[in-house]
């Protein structure tokens, strides 16, 4: 099965959290002289990954400046740092530190997703292949949480009726009302998180404060809802403005949510110095390639949305679908991990460098990890939240594709 590297413009992307009971993590069994390899004997992997899931950290540091962040289930592996290599073993994923010592494995059949936060990592062909060929995704993410590439099997994404659909929706009203949802979908969510966040901190002036923020986030959504518009082209910059209207409110809330714990003033996105704002980019960058990976399974074309405009090397679509998931699973994540102390600023009064350190990476994506994999109520049943982003992509394939007649965003239940 021949492969398909699709990359991502670093500037095609433009932006505009959770906490949960501790997950068990896989066990790492000490080096075995005589058998590493529990499967054919082989003695020169020194660290076999045990498939039980006892209590325990849920991310290693391998070797110097090269740590692995492993989902519990087997569903994501996060390779950071520098100076790795990936490689197939058999039916193992295998990473290598560069003079060819292997530090870490794990059975393909355990995998769904490969992420390489890093520079200096390299991937065999032979393990792109093993991962095309059994449906694993594999991102390429920058240090700045940007996608930079996704390698995958072309044969996943062939629907050519969904994406004539889709192109048709950009006339046939259908546009314009998954447009409006999807954002209407996202301020609920905003609104929601401001919520969630005091809900046991009534009777303090935070609470206070923040009604009126959530009260005049709603306003906007259903200025949305009411809105005349007949068209999409015409619809298109008014959703645009009340989006930003709301948003400038909603980071006001924000803020006040972590102000004992990081200072934040103004959102930011490429080139910022700022702690919060860093880890909120990165953040959404691992979310743009859960979502991306949807969008392609779903059979859509990534780079034809409805309520970001189309241009060369930007995935319309992809932002577009991003925007209901941004509150409930990045912010979320980060507001709960600067509260537990999980996350917390550099020590100096200035923030001099661009980029997060390798520990907030890494942690920041434990948890975001751990908010993926849980549980919302949805549709009538719990799914987890990766799942429900793959739906949400195929409820939009069904929609603009007419085989049904209404789309509902994702809204988290707070």
């Amino acid at each position: 099965m021949s492969t398909e590297i699709i990359p991502l413009s670093v500037d095609s992307f433009e932006d505009p959290g959770g906490d949960g009971p501790e997950q068990p993590a896989l066990e790492i069994l000490d080096s075995l002289s005589r058998q590493a390899n529990l499967f054919t004997g082989d003695t020169d992997l020194p660290n076999f990954m045990l498939e039980t899931f006892p209590a325990g950290a849920r991310e290693w540091q391998l070797e110097e400046g090269l740590t692995v962040v492993q989902s519990p289930e087997g569903l994501t592996v996060n390779i950071s740092g520098f100076g790795g290599y990936v490689g197939k073993k058999s039916e193992r994923l295998v990473l290598k530190k560069k003079e060819g010592k292997a530090v870490w494995q794990i059975p393909f059949e355990k995998v769904a997703e490969v992420q390489v936060s890093a520079r200096g990592i390299s991937l065999s062909t032979d393990v792109i292949g093993e991962l095309a060929d059994r449906g694993i995704r594999v991102s390429i993410i920058g240090f700045n949480g940007r996608p930079v590439a996704q390698v995958s099997s072309p044969m996943l994404t062939a629907s050519v009726a969904v994406r004539r659909a889709q192109l048709q929706a950009l006339d046939n009203g259908r546009g314009l009302i998954l447009a409006r949802a999807i954002a209407a979908g996202k301020l609920l969510n905003q609104a929601r998180l401001l919520k969630y966040c005091v809900k046991n901190q009534k009777n303090t002036d935070l609470y206070t404060d923040l009604q009126g923020l959530i009260h005049s986030i709603l306003e906007a959504r259903h200025e949305m809802l009411r809105g005349p518009w007949s068209d999409l082209a015409r619809a298109r910059a008014p959703l645009m403005g009340l989006e930003g209207q709301a948003a400038r409110v909603y980071w006001q809330g924000f803020a006040r949510l972590i102000e004992k714990q990081a200072q934040f003033k103004i959102r930011e996105h490429r080139g910022t110095k700022d702690f919060v704002n860093s880890l909120l980019n990165y953040g959404y960058g691992v979310l743009y390639s859960q979502v991306w990976g949807a969008v392609q399974t779903a059979g859509l074309e990534p780079f034809a949305g409805f309520l970001h405009t189309d241009r060369p090397g930007k995935p319309s679509l992809v932002l577009d679908l991003t925007e209901e998931f941004r509150a409930p699973i990045v912010d979320r994540t980060i507001v709960a991990a600067l509260r537990r102390g999980e996350l917390k600023p550099p020590p100096t009064a200035t923030t001099s460098t661009r980029t997060l350190t390798d520990d907030a990476r890494a942690t920041l994506v434990d948890r975001l990890l751990q908010r993926l994999e849980s549980r919302e109520h949805y549709q009538g049943g719990d799914y987890q939240i990766r799942s429900i982003i793959q739906m949400q992509a195929r409820q939009v394939a069904s929609f603009l594709a007419g085989r049904t007649e209404r789309y509902m965003p994702f809204r988290f239940k707070w």
